[in-house]
């Protein structure tokens, strides 16, 4: 049996400079996301299409959602098998391709989290945890791209 959830956000477009989409370069490409009850996120274009490079874009919210997503579900399924996760840090990368006619796709993601665990882990079990994530998380089940995962440990 499955259950449902319901995720709300709202998108404000809050580029136009006077002139709305009058032409190409009249109008920024940013918008405000909002959840309700969550602090707003601004957020801009890649900047290589005339985007802020200092917010977010649609393409690094998403490898972080990635990442997120995995962390979370690494960190439950650690502690449901007695391993000790005392810190973790992840440096995802993603990797677009660009069309002739400009259209652009996620074609894979490496996520690579430096873990620190508890000193007597068995380090081959804690790496195996990775193996079993794509069966939980909610945003490995979505993508349609392949995600690989290059984890490192420090045993402390």
């Amino acid at each position: 049996m499955t259950k449902q959830h319901e995720y709300t956000a709202q998108v404000t477009w809050t580029g136009n400079t006077g002139s709305g989409t009058s032409g190409y370069r009249h109008y920024e490409r940013t918008w405000d996301i909002t959840s309700p009850g969550k602090p707003v996120v601004h957020c801009s274009n890649d900047p290589l299409l005339g985007g802020d490079p200092s917010l977010p874009n649609p393409e690094d919210l998403l490898l972080n959602a990635v990442s997120a997503c995995h962390m979370l579900w690494y960190l439950h399924l650690a502690s449901s098998a007695g391993i000790v996760v005392t810190a973790y840090v992840d440096n995802p990368v993603g990797i677009g391709e660009v069309a002739a006619n400009g259209a652009g796709r996620f074609i894979g993601a490496t996520l690579k989290p430096f873990i620190s665990v508890a000193a007597g882990t068995d380090t081959t079990v804690a790496d195996a945890i990775h193996q079993d994530i794509h069966h939980y998380c909610f945003i490995a089940r979505s993508l349609n791209f392949p995600v690989s995962i290059q984890a490192q440990y420090e045993v402390a």
